[in-house]
């Protein structure tokens, strides 16, 4: 009789242990959207690493331009995205979609946006945007602000920067972040000057001597929060993860400093870096009751 049941008990056992990893086997990866930022690259494969190697599910990382992630996040293609600045940079592509997502958290508060001239340009030459104005710095300057992809919320408020400072004369180079970079790496070689549009957490204010220029009249908006946005029903469906992306947030030095160890290193070794030095921070991220 006691070994009838315990050998019904153990093929109970089997059953339920096959059943549980079918489960596992069939649930679909969590997919989750970043633009080409450093930044968005670095939280995004901090999350994907430790949902992966700490939570065991498999974790799809799609790389798009701003707009189509939050289409995506919407219409429920993505599950996910970890780059949603707030409430000024993407104010016009959340506002189409607020009512289809849903916000799990903020990654990171204290975020900004701005413009950067080298710390070698003196500060009674360009201490202000309305500083441009002047024939000589025009000059110096060539006329141009450096400036990243065409599809950034950056982008778009330093376009309303040029009109609401009345730079006549000036020309916003849009290009990419990399393009950005390159010219500024070019003109610090050559100790030249530029001005360029940039954001902080950046790992630039690492490897690089910039000063932000005051914006009076805060076209480029003030001090931002990025936040975790998910699809609808993605807390119901999949509550470990959501939760995690819920707790998971950085001191925006910490940041920095990974996102310039990535830079010098890997995205992927910087991220191995960081789990290894913050143990406390990601135990709070990952445990439910501490978070």
């Amino acid at each position: 009789m006691f070994k009838t049941l315990a050998t019904m008990g153990l093929a109970a056992g089997i059953l339920t242990a096959g059943f549980s990893a079918a489960l596992a086997q069939d649930k679909q990866p969590v997919r989750i959207g970043w633009a080409a930022w450093s930044d968005a690259e670095f939280v995004t494969k901090l999350a994907a690493k430790l949902i992966k190697d700490e939570l065991g599910q498999e974790v799809e990382l799609i790389q798009t331009d701003v707009a189509p992630l939050y289409q995506g996040v919407s219409r429920g293609d993505l599950d996910a995205m970890m780059m949603a600045w707030l409430p000024e940079t993407h104010a016009d592509y959340y506002a189409k979609v607020k009512d289809k997502v849903t916000t799990l958290g903020t990654v990171y508060d204290g975020a900004k946006l701005g413009w950067v001239v080298p710390k070698y340009v003196p500060e009674d030459a360009i201490s202000s945007i309305e500083d441009l104005k002047k024939d000589d710095v025009k000059e110096k300057l060539k006329g141009r602000i450096e400036g990243i992809d065409p599809g950034a919320g950056l982008t778009r408020l330093s376009e309303k920067a040029v009109k609401d400072y009345d730079l006549d004369g000036y020309k916003l180079q849009i290009s990419s972040e990399a393009g950005m970079l390159t010219m500024v790496d070019r003109a610090i070689r050559k100790k030249e000057w530029f001005v360029a549009t940039s954001w902080s957490p950046h790992w630039m204010f690492g490897k690089y001597e910039l000063r932000y220029i005051a914006d009076p009249w805060t076209s480029l908006g003030e001090a931002e929060h990025v936040d975790v946005v998910a699809r609808k029903g993605f807390e119901e469906d999949n509550p470990e993860v959501a939760g995690f992306l819920s707790r998971m947030k950085l001191p925006i030095a910490d940041l920095e400093a990974a996102m310039f160890d990535a830079q010098e290193t890997s995205y992927e070794k910087a991220v191995d870096a960081y789990i290894a030095d913050h143990p406390d921070q990601i135990k709070a991220w990952l445990d439910a009751e501490e978070g």
